[in-house]
């Protein structure tokens, strides 16, 4: 089974949803106050997706990801939860109670999981977040230049990724097939309306894994 692919398209509104594209990965910081700023954007990110009929997967935990769950569950939807129990002594903040997925997939340590929410996600929505985040945020980018053309598609959510992009292009080796592959986006609408760019790309025969495998690497 290439994709766990476990729940219907169900439509909870008239927003146009991206055809070829289900099952969306949310990365993000654990540390955000449930009452902050980003948690409400991602609240409202996770409540238009599944309205407009995506499902959500997150690692679980707190912060950005029950956020997303939560926003998800507002908007009539479904939630994958990928998570690992962590070692005694670890600085990982692990699966948060409070986080109501719907379906939990357990992985067996940190790597595994962060290889299962890129195989489980279509499409990768990076909030803000710290070095876990960008830890998931560089394998998704460096997977999407290896199997360019075949790749999963970025969508980068907030103003601050064009300072963060922009000191990599800069300052590092940068392809121009990696500066193709994501898209920075500031509002729920912007995130909608990214999916479904991708999706004309598909049609033009971007992006094929998520047409044809809704894969994109093999495990």
């Amino acid at each position: 089974m290439k994709i766990w692919k476990i729940f219907g398209k169900k439509q909870m509104t008239d927003i146009k949803k991206a055809k070829s594209i289900d099952q969306i990965a949310i990365f993000g910081s654990a540390h955000t106050p449930g009452d902050g700023l980003l948690a409400k954007e991602v609240y409202e990110v996770g409540k238009q997706l599944a309205e407009a009929g995506y499902t959500l997967v997150d690692g679980g935990g707190p912060g950005v990801m029950k956020a997303a769950t939560d926003g998800a569950h507002a908007g009539g939807g479904k939630v994958i939860g990928i998570t690992f129990k962590a070692s005694k002594g670890m600085n990982y903040e692990g699966k948060d109670l409070s986080n109501k997925f719907d379906i939990e997939i357990k992985s067996r340590n940190y790597v595994e999981r962060t290889l299962a929410l890129l195989k489980a996600g279509q499409v990768y929505i990076c909030f803000n977040g710290g070095t876990g985040t960008i830890s998931e945020f560089g394998m998704a980018w460096g997977l999407a230049k290896l199997y360019f053309g075949h790749h999963k598609p970025l969508i980068l959510y907030g103003k601050f990724w064009h300072n963060v992009i922009g000191a990599f292009i800069d300052n590092m080796i940068i392809t121009p097939q990696e500066k193709a592959v994501y898209k920075i986006v500031e509002s729920p609408k912007e995130v909608l309306e990214a999916l479904n760019k991708f999706e004309d790309e598909i049609e033009k025969g971007k992006h094929k894994h998520i047409k044809m495998t809704k894969d994109g690497f093999s495990l």
